[in-house]
Order: structure tokens, then sequence, then C-alpha cells
């Protein structure tokens, strides 16, 4: 696995997704379960469509029902997002289970998941201002502005592959080594968020 793999997987995901640019289209993921390549992809169309819900719960004429439903569909795909950021890092430890790190080898603060996630993230920036740029409804100015953001972007893309490809280079000769961890969240626990092991039984009908 490197950057150039991971990148081709995400846009794929965000292509495959504008074919309805809809969020409640079913995912189609071609790839067998256990492969990484299914978990990139996976990874991507859950953050593809948080990105589409986001930019429904801000439009100015949604309902409250609407909204309150939205609101909630994004709370689950921060949680599925988490989970599969572990399951991923998971995968990543198997393969790495059986390297031994040198002396001295440095501790990563950011899993190879999480990196991933950032570069998941910013395909799907750059699909969107590079739209941005194409506007033909747009004025002038506006694509302008939306060019230099992009070309702020690419670089980053750049930046973030070779991080991703370092760290991997790293692990493999054992300079650096990786933990997973689990993310603790306590919002959607219902053992752990007071709102909702605060809430009174409800009454049986």
């Amino acid at each position: 696995m490197n950057a150039t793999i991971a990148n081709d997987l995400f846009r794929q995901s965000i292509r495959d997704y504008h074919r309805t640019d809809n969020v409640d289209t079913p995912i189609d993921n071609l790839y067998p379960a256990d492969a990484i390549e299914s978990l990139l992809y996976q990874k991507n169309w859950i953050d593809t469509v948080q990105w589409h819900l986001e930019d429904i719960i801000r439009s100015p004429t949604i309902r409250p029902d609407e909204l309150v439903g939205v609101k909630r569909r994004i709370d689950q795909s921060n949680q599925d997002r988490t989970d599969m950021v572990e399951q991923i890092d998971g995968w990543f430890f198997d393969q790495f289970r059986t390297i031994s790190p040198k002396s001295g080898a440095r501790l990563n603060s950011e899993t190879p998941a999480w990196l991933l996630d950032r570069m998941s993230i910013l395909q799907l920036k750059l699909y969107h201002f590079r739209e941005q740029t194409e506007r033909p409804d747009a004025p002038d100015e506006h694509r302008l502005k939306a060019q230099f953001k992009l070309n702020v972007l690419l670089e980053q893309e750049q930046d973030l592959a070779q991080c991703f490809d370092e760290l991997m280079g790293d692990i493999r000769n054992g300079d650096r080594y990786m933990k997973v961890y689990r993310q603790m969240k306590m919002y959607n626990d219902p053992t752990l968020n007071p709102v909702l092991y605060g809430q009174p039984a409800q009454r049986q009908p």
C-alpha cells in the first residue's frame, strides 16, 4: 500500500458517488471484503456521503424535522468513520506484526489510518474546489479565489503523500512503530453520555 494507490481509491469512490450525487445511494464496493482496497474505498464513501450531509444540514430552507434527522445521520457517520479508521489501523498493525522495531525506534503520533483519513478528506476538497474553478455561473473573481485555494490543496496532496510513504517505509525498516488506539468516543454511548443515561425510563403504553 502506498499513497498513489490510496489516493486513486479515494478518487474512484468520489467519482462513483457523483454518478448519482445522492446521499441515499447505496455503496457499490467491488473489492474483496478483507482487502485494504475495500476498506479504503468504504472509508472514503463514508466521508463523501458525510460531506454532502454537511451541505444539506446548512440549507436555509431545511425543515426542523429534516434537520434533526440529518444531524443524527452525521453523528452516526462520525462513529462509522472512526470505526473504519480503527479497522484500517488494525489491518496495518497485522501487516507490521512481524517487524521488530530497532533500538531507538520512534513512536509516530499519527497512525497510518488517521493519516489516510486526512488524505481522504483532502481528495474531497480537491474535487469540490476544482468544481468551483469551473463554475460557468460564478464570476471570475470567485473562480480565481477557488483556483488559488486549489493550488494550495494540490501542494498539500503531495506533502501528505510523501509523509504517508515515508511513514510506511520507516515502519517497514523498524525506524518507527505504531500502536492502535481506540477513540473512546462518548456521545453515542448510552452508558457514557450523561444526557442519555440520565433520561428517565420510557413509560410503557
